[in-house]
Protein backbone atom coordinates (compact mmCIF):
# COMPACT_ATOMS: atom_id res chain seq x y z
CA UNK A 1 0.00 0.00 0.00
CA UNK A 2 1.11 3.30 -1.12
CA UNK A 3 1.62 6.02 2.18
CA UNK A 4 0.15 9.30 0.58
CA UNK A 5 0.64 11.22 3.64
CA UNK A 6 4.46 11.54 2.73
CA UNK A 7 4.20 13.98 -0.06
CA UNK A 8 6.17 13.05 -3.48
CA UNK A 9 9.75 14.61 -4.31
CA UNK A 10 11.73 14.21 -7.21
CA UNK A 11 13.82 15.80 -9.84
CA UNK A 12 13.02 15.96 -13.77
CA UNK A 13 16.69 15.45 -15.40
CA UNK A 14 16.66 16.77 -18.85
CA UNK A 15 18.48 15.27 -21.49
CA UNK A 16 21.40 17.86 -21.03
CA UNK A 17 21.60 17.02 -17.19
CA UNK A 18 24.57 15.04 -16.84
CA UNK A 19 25.19 13.01 -14.18
CA UNK A 20 28.85 11.34 -12.21
CA UNK A 21 29.30 8.09 -11.25
CA UNK A 22 28.84 9.05 -7.55
CA UNK A 23 25.59 10.86 -8.98
CA UNK A 24 24.74 7.92 -10.67
CA UNK A 25 25.18 5.53 -7.76
CA UNK A 26 23.28 7.68 -5.75
CA UNK A 27 20.29 7.72 -7.64
CA UNK A 28 19.85 4.17 -8.36
CA UNK A 29 20.47 3.39 -4.45
CA UNK A 30 23.31 0.70 -5.57
CA UNK A 31 27.26 1.07 -4.79
CA UNK A 32 29.13 2.33 -7.42
CA UNK A 33 30.74 -1.32 -8.60
CA UNK A 34 27.17 -1.99 -9.77
CA UNK A 35 27.38 0.62 -12.13
CA UNK A 36 30.74 -0.23 -13.11
CA UNK A 37 28.98 -3.39 -14.28
CA UNK A 38 26.58 -1.89 -16.27
CA UNK A 39 29.12 -0.32 -18.40
CA UNK A 40 31.25 -3.56 -18.49
CA UNK A 41 28.09 -5.43 -19.83
CA UNK A 42 27.28 -2.91 -22.37
CA UNK A 43 23.95 -1.46 -20.56
CA UNK A 44 25.25 1.62 -20.00
CA UNK A 45 27.99 3.72 -22.39
CA UNK A 46 29.37 6.71 -20.41
CA UNK A 47 31.49 9.69 -21.74
CA UNK A 48 34.43 10.11 -21.04
CA UNK A 49 37.78 6.97 -20.20
CA UNK A 50 37.83 6.46 -16.96
CA UNK A 51 35.79 6.25 -13.82
CA UNK A 52 36.40 9.26 -12.57
CA UNK A 53 35.45 10.75 -15.58
CA UNK A 54 32.34 9.05 -16.92
CA UNK A 55 29.68 11.48 -17.03
CA UNK A 56 26.17 9.88 -17.71
CA UNK A 57 22.42 10.96 -19.08
CA UNK A 58 19.21 11.35 -17.57
CA UNK A 59 18.51 7.80 -20.11
CA UNK A 60 21.33 6.25 -18.95
CA UNK A 61 19.68 6.42 -15.21
CA UNK A 62 16.38 5.30 -16.56
CA UNK A 63 18.55 2.39 -18.33
CA UNK A 64 20.14 1.46 -15.29
CA UNK A 65 17.21 1.70 -12.96
CA UNK A 66 15.19 -0.75 -15.28
CA UNK A 67 18.44 -3.16 -15.63
CA UNK A 68 18.68 -2.94 -11.75
CA UNK A 69 15.09 -3.39 -11.25
CA UNK A 70 15.20 -6.44 -13.70
CA UNK A 71 17.98 -8.05 -11.84
CA UNK A 72 16.20 -7.20 -8.59
CA UNK A 73 13.03 -8.14 -8.82
CA UNK A 74 13.27 -11.06 -11.88
CA UNK A 75 16.18 -12.20 -11.08
CA UNK A 76 17.55 -11.86 -14.76
CA UNK A 77 21.47 -11.80 -15.23
CA UNK A 78 23.70 -9.03 -16.52
CA UNK A 79 23.24 -10.45 -20.15
CA UNK A 80 20.20 -11.30 -19.69
CA UNK A 81 18.70 -6.87 -18.64
CA UNK A 82 20.88 -6.43 -21.23
CA UNK A 83 19.39 -8.28 -23.84
CA UNK A 84 15.99 -6.99 -22.53
CA UNK A 85 16.83 -3.62 -22.83
CA UNK A 86 18.42 -3.97 -26.13
CA UNK A 87 15.21 -5.47 -27.71
CA UNK A 88 13.05 -2.94 -25.35
CA UNK A 89 14.97 -0.30 -27.51
CA UNK A 90 14.40 -2.22 -30.54
CA UNK A 91 10.21 -1.66 -29.96
CA UNK A 92 10.76 1.70 -29.22
CA UNK A 93 12.54 1.96 -32.51
CA UNK A 94 9.86 0.40 -34.51
CA UNK A 95 6.89 2.04 -33.14
CA UNK A 96 8.84 5.15 -34.48
CA UNK A 97 9.62 6.12 -30.67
Amino acid sequence: MVDRSQPLSGVILEEQETLTLADLSRACAVHAEAIIELVDEGILTPGGSLPQQWHFSGRHLIRARVALRLQRELGVNLAGAALALELMDEIERLQGG
